[in-house]
């Protein structure tokens, strides 16, 4: 992520997620992090999205 509109781009396709209550991108760390209900969130639904934003994962 590199500016705002990715930084706002990540997050509301993150958010689209079921189960998912907020998000928060964070430009200066380039980390995500995803508030939910439940117990689990399923990685991968949440790696698909950023993909599917056009944007890459880096664990």
């Amino acid at each position: 992520m590199a500016c705002s509109h990715c930084k706002r781009a990540v997050e509301e396709a993150l958010k689209t997620l079921e189960g998912v209550t907020s998000v928060e991108a964070d430009l200066d760390s380039g980390k995500v992090y995803v508030f939910y209900e439940g117990d689990e969130m399923d990685l991968n639904s949440l790696k698909e999205a950023v993909k599917s934003a056009g944007y890459e994962v880096v664990e």
